[in-house]
């Protein structure tokens, strides 16, 4: 099942993509969980699959994507997580899973223009599988981590280079408004059992820019999920970024930064793409 959130109007509405197009939750369901949120909290996604409600789907023209989760309460990124993108940035692998924090206003849906700050113009391109957690998670062990995961969506974790760089710490290059993108939607986590089978590729105005396969994570998904859990508790929509393989534009000769114009697409496999243009701060 697909599940998406987007915006009707005047209305924040959330539901599933069929084949038709986005179907959204009835208002009965919609009174007891207003978010996509409230309803992975509730272990009530059964409710959303057997919700028939008689609605047309929605066509494109009258929706606006949002993030599938738009209100997260933590999104941890995972860093230097594929090898060819330590080598490629000069980095030593991390002994522990190099970790940081993006919130919430840094990330627009599907469709929404991405921007370019005006303080710098070195924003670079990172595509990545995003894991959505299902179910309150603690200390949970290798094992089993892949129960707590509601499912997986498509991540441009935008950074601006010369900001990350100002210290030892990555938090500043990788907040600015609006720099980043989510969704479409999320695939649940029936339909994916091993995500180490998904490809994933970055694309810039059509031209393949990142490669890369889940199965070359130095740190997978279980060990992160195992890791967070070890740290705090993890709560349903928080959503972990897995890392970005090779090929950002920081590391090639010359640079290639994105600028206003530039259309990014994040494609993976069994989830589906993407899309953003980038404009620049007015």
């Amino acid at each position: 099942m697909k599940l998406a959130s987007w915006q009707r109007g005047d209305v924040a509405e959330y539901g599933r993509v069929d084949e038709a197009g986005p179907v959204a939750a009835s208002d009965e369901l919609r009174r007891r969980y207003p978010s996509l949120k409230a309803l992975l909290s509730a272990g009530a996604l059964r409710e959303l699959a057997d919700d028939r409600s008689g609605r047309e789907p929605r066509t494109a023209d009258e929706l606006r994507w949002r993030p599938p989760i738009p209100g997260p309460d933590k999104i941890f990124c995972v860093g230097m997580n594929y090898a060819a993108h330590i080598r490629e940035m000069g980095r030593e692998p991390p002994r522990y899973p190099a970790l940081f924090g993006r919130f919430p206003h840094s990330f627009v849906g599907h469709g929404d223009n991405l921007i370019r700050p005006r303080v710098s113009h070195k924003y670079d391109f990172e595509g990545e599988l995003a894991v959505v957690i299902g179910k309150p998670a603690r200390h949970v062990d290798r094992d089993s981590a892949l129960d707590f995961v509601a499912g997986y969506t498509c991540l441009m974790e935008g950074t601006l280079r010369d900001y990350q760089d100002h210290t030892t710490q990555f938090t500043a290059g990788k907040n600015f408004q609006h720099s980043g993108a989510i969704g479409p939607w999320i695939v649940t986590a029936d339909e994916i059992p091993d995500p180490k089978v998904l490809k994933l590729e970055t694309r810039v105005n059509g031209e393949v820019m990142q490669r890369g396969e889940l199965a070359d994570l130095c740190v997978d998904i279980p060990a992160m999920i195992e890791y967070l859990s070890g740290i705090c508790e993890l709560c349903p929509g928080d959503i972990i970024a897995t890392g970005t393989p090779s090929g950002v534009g920081a590391a090639r000769r010359p640079p290639v930064w994105l600028k206003p114009g530039d259309t990014v697409e994040v494609d993976i496999s069994e989830i589906g793409v993407l899309a953003n243009l980038v404009v620049d701060e007015t």
